[in-house]
Parts: C-alpha cells; sequence; structure tokens
C-alpha cells in the first residue's frame, strides 16, 4: 500500500509540475506584444468587413 501512495504522491507531484511550466508558458506568452502582421492581416479584415456592408446597404 505504501508503494501505491509513493507511485500517487509522485503522480501528483509530476500533475503539478506540468501544471506550473504550462501556466508559465501561457503568461509568457500573453504578455508577447500581437505581431505587426496579424494586427495587419486584422485590419485588412475590418476594411474588407466595412466594404461589404456599404456595398451591401448601396443595393438595398
Amino acid at each position: 500500500m505504501t508503494k501505491h501512495m509513493t507511485r500517487k504522491q509522485l503522480d501528483s507531484r509530476v500533475v503539478d509540475e506540468i501544471d506550473k511550466n504550462l501556466r508559465q508558458a501561457f503568461d509568457d506568452m500573453a504578455q508577447q506584444p500581437v505581431p505587426d502582421r496579424f494586427t495587419d492581416l486584422l485590419a485588412q479584415l475590418r476594411a474588407s468587413e466595412d466594404k461589404a456592408k456599404r456595398g451591401g446597404d448601396e443595393n438595398v
């Protein structure tokens, strides 16, 4: 029974370590600025949506 408990404790430590590392990686990534390429793509998408809305209104 002790061996099983030790394995359980070990598994718990491994899970805790993985959790800690994943949280740290996510926090680090979340602090990074959005790349210019993505902001440019978002601007293009917004412009395209705006153009489609204006075009749709003119046809009504």
